[in-house]
């Protein structure tokens, strides 16, 4: 399995650094062909995972334990949550926050739809709106979805904690031979392009704070030392394991993330932002069912392939590495408690994170005219460090603009040791305590193929591919549902479900 990894990888970094430009049109013509093609079918996908985890939240599974009926959990509940959003969120957050919806202001269908004036407050609320959608509910269910059916079969039927676990119902004895040898390997492809994908454009937001510190200018060279800098960083915290690295780093973040909040509703126009977080919040709420089925009826305008369909194929991508890392964390759970903490505590958090930050970019651009949507426009990374110095307040943007950039390095490192012991773990054949050794290797390895295709110029073209890979793994998480039901109503039928609620009534 190592060595094959190992042989696809270096394939695929020649492959995309030889010609980058054949490359990138190879990658481009297959992406083009999904979104003109099966759009439809990624927003299928998404949208059955999201009502199937509905489903199981409230049926008669919901108090079915991940595990062994004795087992408990590892960790506590706040720990647990904080090595959730570690995996499936992480530094995105604070520089999308602002940027996305500074984009979605200026335009977007929904504003064309509803008739409103871009760049007014009504647009704000709906591009928070939007911006919700592709961080919301939707992409969050794809994760319960992988990582409830990893952690069943795994604690509950003994299989390995690897991907292949998940389609044992279809597979049978096949996910131990070339079948589940190549689920696995889809798997690790996906994380370690992933990581060398968000590492590689992660750097951006981490190098415009630094130059705005005047600590370092925003060159290529520096860009390079960075992700090796954060390489190194996440490679220790790896080898520490998930109990403290993983876990003391994630718990930091959340509460400095906590504090950053905090100082966006203080010092910004206070009541419009939260009246921005209310009004997304409801908005989101009234609309995310039919915004989760509609599919843009005229293939000229490409904005729901530049954007939601690019985040579902991202999102879809990223499902072996999250929906891995999140069962390797919740043993013990039972069925509802997971669905309702990995589904909606991060769902909630996105709601008033995006409400904050949209809110606060879109008031100092309208009350201090802070230029945000310029800063935007010209370069995403630098949107959240425009928002911070139109607040006003001088002698507060450098300790701000520190503390957001040791965020943004820190959530990197969180994203790259939780993916360096999922690839481990997918490689050892389930083992929750992979070697060392293979824990340095791997994820020495997402840093050097992150710098290599940055040095490259191929990282556009890397991205497009991580959306192209998505579509296998759509497929397999339409047969994971399918084996989840299925093996579901095997393992307790109606008769004893019924008999077990009669005896309760009967023992009162």
């Amino acid at each position: 399995m190592g060595i094959a990894s190992m042989v696809m990888i270096i394939g695929f970094v020649l492959f995309t650094i030889q010609d980058v430009e054949f490359s990138g049109q190879v990658f481009t013509r297959a992406k083009d062909f999904i979104i003109g093609a099966l759009d439809w079918f990624y927003v299928l996908v998404v949208s059955v995972a999201l009502f199937f985890v509905f489903w199981l939240m409230v049926s008669r599974f919901g108090s079915v334990k991940l595990g062994k009926e004795d087992d408990e959990p590892d960790f506590s509940t706040f720990s647990w949550i904080c090595m959730l959003f570690s995996a499936g969120l992480g530094s995105g957050l604070i520089y999308w926050g602002v940027a996305e919806p500074m984009y979605h202001i200026q335009d977007s269908p929904f504003l064309t739809r509803e008739g409103i004036e871009p760049g007014s407050v009504e647009a704000a609320a709906s591009a928070i709106r939007v911006t919700i959608f592709h961080w919301g509910l939707h992409g969050w269910g794809l994760y319960v979805l992988v990582g409830l059916s990893l952690a069943y079969f795994a604690y509950r039927k003994d299989l390995p904690l690897s991907l292949r676990a998940a389609l044992y119902p279809i597979l049978k004895e096949k996910v131990y031979g070339p079948w589940g040898h190549l689920v696995d390997l889809i798997g690790v492809f996906g994380t370690i392009f992933g990581l060398a994908t968000s590492l590689g454009l992660g750097v951006a937001p981490i190098a415009a704070g630094l130059e705005n510190l005047g600590w370092l200018s925003n060159t290529t060279t520096n860009q390079l030392i960075l992700v090796g800098f954060i390489t190194i960083l996440g490679t220790t915290s790896a080898a520490s394991g998930v109990s403290r690295g993983v876990r003391i780093l994630s718990e930091i973040n959340v509460w400095a993330s906590l504090g950053l909040l905090l100082l966006f509703i203080v010092l910004g126009p206070t009541a419009f932002i939260l009246g921005m977080v209310i009004t997304g919040a409801g908005e989101y709420i009234w609309n995310v069912i039919p915004m989760g089925f509609w599919i843009d009826g005229e293939p000229e305008r490409q904005w729901q392939s530049w954007w939601t369909i690019f985040y579902w194929g991202w999102w879809i991508a990223w499902c072996p590495f999250v929906g891995l890392f999140i069962a390797r964390i919740s043993k013990g759970r039972t069925i509802r408690q997971f669905c309702f903490c990995v589904l909606l505590v991060p769902t909630s958090v996105v709601v008033l994170w995006m409400g904050v930050f949209g809110g606060a970019a879109v008031g100092v651009d309208l009350f201090n005219a802070a230029g945000v949507v310029d800063a935007v426009n010209n370069n995403y990374a630098s949107g959240v460090f425009q928002t911070i110095a139109g607040f006003g307040y001088d002698w507060l943007v450098t300790p701000i603009t520190i503390l957001t950039t040791v965020l943004l390095i820190s959530w990197f490192v969180t994203s790259s040791d939780s993916g360096t012991l999922v690839m481990c773990t997918m490689l050892s054949m389930g083992d929750e305590h992979p070697p060392i050794k293979f824990r340095i290797f791997w994820g020495l390895t997402s840093g050097v193929v992150a710098g290599v295709l940055m040095l490259a110029g191929g990282l556009n073209a890397l991205q497009t591919a991580s959306i192209v890979a998505g579509l296998p793994i759509a497929v397999a998480l339409l047969a994971m549902t399918y084996g989840m039901v299925q093996t579901l109503h095997e393992d307790f039928p109606v008769e004893e479900f019924e008999d077990k609620l009669a005896l309760r009534y009967l023992n009162r």
